[in-house]
């Protein structure tokens, strides 16, 4: 079995794992256990119409066969396509992640809940709507210029045991004309920043964006999802050495 994709929190948290054709969704919800062991790590292959098309090359998590581009993510404004198709309502946003990373972003208008929690942000606000992506492309990069247009792992890890730093969450938002404002709580309530690892086993305390957050022998984990895919996946809890916080050993 292996792992081949997931689900972040705005799409109904999952791990999605195939034995070589039909996937499965397997749900990550609170107090769930996990108990499966990381094995080797390949090509996680494709998933066409519900299938799962595998493949054995040792590129991770894709071979170059596999990794799909999506053109519209490079954009800055100048359609990289052979004819612009993007010719839908989009909402320009600014994310929160807690305590003080502000990032902007496009996202089609009916979609804009959802990819603020697939992001895993904290808060979001809607500043500007546009009607179609090639302006909100441009706006993006405008305001890109004063704030980050991405967040890496790390950050959205400190993010789970910090707050909004409100004074800064509104001085970054002076400017602009503020549509709708958007505050997420995604259940997961940490006093410490959990140690990030890469492991699929534990006790479930919650998922925030792509990153799985599990307990295990005294410790809270933080687990990219995307760094699971390709695994292939062996059952039974992992017996390799963990990293533990400090307040394991209390």
């Amino acid at each position: 079995m292996q792992l081949v994709g997931y689900q972040p929190s705005g799409r109904g948290s999952a791990l999605l794992v195939s034995d070589g054709g039909d996937v499965e969704a397997r749900p990550l919800e609170p107090g769930d256990e996990l108990a499966y062991s990381l094995g080797d790590r390949h090509c996680a292959g494709t998933i066409d119409d519900g299938g799962h098309v595998s493949c054995d090359r040792q590129s991770t998590p894709y071979c170059d066969f596999h990794t799909s581009t999506w053109v519209c993510a490079r954009c800055t404004g100048t359609c990289l396509k052979d004819e612009m198709d993007c010719h839908e309502e989009h909402a320009v946003y600014i994310a929160a992640f807690a305590p003080d990373t502000f990032k902007v972003g496009v996202t089609k208008r009916r979609r804009l809940e959802t990819r603020l929690r697939e992001q895993g942000a904290d808060r979001g606000t809607h500043v500007h709507t546009v009607p179609n992506g090639k302006i909100a492309r441009e706006l993006e990069a405008e305001i890109a210029n004063r704030l980050v247009d991405r967040v890496r792992t790390g950050p959205k890890v400190a993010s789970l045991a910090a707050a909004v730093d409100d004074d800064a969450w509104e001085s970054a938002l002076a400017e602009f004309d503020v549509i709708d404002r958007y505050e997420f709580d995604y259940g997961i309530d940490l006093e410490a920043r959990p140690v990030r690892e890469t492991m699929a086993s534990g006790t479930v305390v919650g998922v925030k964006g792509r990153l799985l957050v599990l307990a295990n022998g005294g410790t809270t984990y933080a687990v990219d999802m995307r760094d699971l895919v390709g695994y292939d996946l062996e059952t039974g809890a992992t017996d390799r050495n963990l990293q533990s916080s400090l307040g394991s050993f209390g």
